[in-house]
């Protein structure tokens, strides 16, 4: 069942973030998540009383090992839209993404986890349905289905070849394994096509520094 559609003013200014490096989330996208930090926990618990969004965002540096670290600019909230308790007490959920936003600041802390006072104009676009985006397949598909046989990701080749757009690009954006900024940079552009052709991208140098033996550039 679909989520029903929302407004720009439905969104909250406050907004729990769940900091997270290397995870990326995408409208649309579905993250499953295991809960079990007591912070986290409280978070969950809160969000399900509420309005069921978590912010997830990504530290800026992701060897920073502080108890809060700081965060990047640019992130995306989802709605917990699977929920289950474990008997050890952990929660298990599935964030679908809903929209991205900007950190227009932290607030004081109120919690045990952050929040963040969010603006979601620059991404309004995310909330509405848009005709499907021109992609070139042709160029991403070949490179793709190498990246995830050498990184140990198997896939149905038959559903993700007759996937839209949307699906192939962000889904698969999500489960591949870049570095963490390479992730940050495919979450802050600002359309599907870009996207593709970022991701197209990444792959083809991560390709061709397997073959020369040479570490890959990553994306700031």
């Amino acid at each position: 069942m679909s989520e029903p559609a929302i407004s720009l003013d439905e969104l909250p200014e406050r907004l729990a973030v769940f900091p997270l490096a290397g995870v990326l989330l995408l409208p649309g996208g579905r993250l499953p998540l295991n809960i079990f930090e007591p912070r986290y926990l409280a978070m969950t618990r809160d969000a399900m009383a509420s309005t069921r969004l978590i912010g997830m965002i990504q530290p800026e540096d992701p060897r920073d090992a502080a108890f809060e670290p700081a965060l990047y600019e640019v992130g995306c909230a989802g709605r917990i839209t699977s929920f289950d308790e474990t008997d050890d007490g952990r929660f298990i959920i599935v964030l679908t993404g809903l929209a991205r936003f900007r950190v227009a600041r932290e607030l004081e802390r109120q919690t045990p986890y952050r929040q963040v006072l969010a603006d979601w104009r620059p991404y309004d676009g995310d909330l509405r349905s848009t005709e499907e985006e021109q992609v070139d397949r042709a160029r991403l598909l070949p490179a793709l289905q190498v990246y995830l046989k050498l990184s140990g990701i198997e896939i149905d080749r038959r559903a993700v070849e007759r996937a839209p757009n949307t699906v192939l690009v962000d889904q698969l954006a999500m489960i591949c394994p870049f570095e963490p900024g390479e992730k940050q940079a495919l979450l802050e552009v600002p359309s599907l096509v870009e996207r593709a052709e970022l991701m197209t991208a990444l792959i083809e140098m991560a390709l061709l520094a397997r073959r020369s033996g040479e570490p890959k550039s990553t994306a700031h």
